[in-house]
């Protein structure tokens, strides 16, 4: 067991067990989308997103810098955050593959007002507008300001990331 000291330096931790220990986190799985500013559709299955604030409503977002949405997401005005229920994992599948359409045969709908797309069979969407992105590590940090919120149906249980696989708890 890898422990710190107080008042030194933590240990370093070499990636693979950062990486292993980091699997026993549970976390939601959702897809997050955006248009390029050609129009085109972009998103990915997403486990680095979390409420920031409550007042304003903030909503941030992790992209790792090598992510093929990269681009999109860090010229974007806007995003949506599409929540997985327990019953989409091909859906969290499909954005989590690279070299696909991900977009082929999946319902999407834009919000009001905007060309940002949301996925219309999730149980939630969030639409976001970015207030700020952040440099962090291998990653870029979006915050969001919510400007809309959609909720479909009861999501009876969550699709969660866990120990490297798509779980359903309960």
């Amino acid at each position: 067991m890898v422990s710190t000291q107080a008042g030194g330096s933590p240990p370093a931790l070499d990636r693979g067990e950062f990486r292993e220990a980091m699997s026993f986190l549970a976390a939601p799985l959702t897809i997050v989308t955006a248009r390029d500013t050609e129009g085109r559709p972009w998103g990915f299955t997403a486990t680095s997103v979390t409420s920031v604030s409550l007042e304003p409503p903030l909503v941030l977002v992790g992209i790792s810098h090598t992510s093929s949405c990269f681009r999109a997401l860090s010229e974007a005005a806007e995003f949506s955050v599409n929540v997985l229920g327990g019953d989409q994992r091909d859906l969290a599948q499909t954005f989590a593959t690279s070299g696909t359409d991900r977009f082929s045969g999946v319902h999407v709908t834009d919000w009001p007002n905007s060309t940002v797309p949301y996925l219309s069979e999730v149980g939630v969407a969030f639409r976001c507008v970015v207030t700020s992105r952040m440099p962090a590590g291998d990653h870029t940090l979006l915050i969001g300001e919510l400007a809309g919120l959609r909720r479909r149906q009861v999501v009876a249980s969550p699709l969660v990331w866990y120990q490297r696989d798509f779980r359903t708890p309960i």
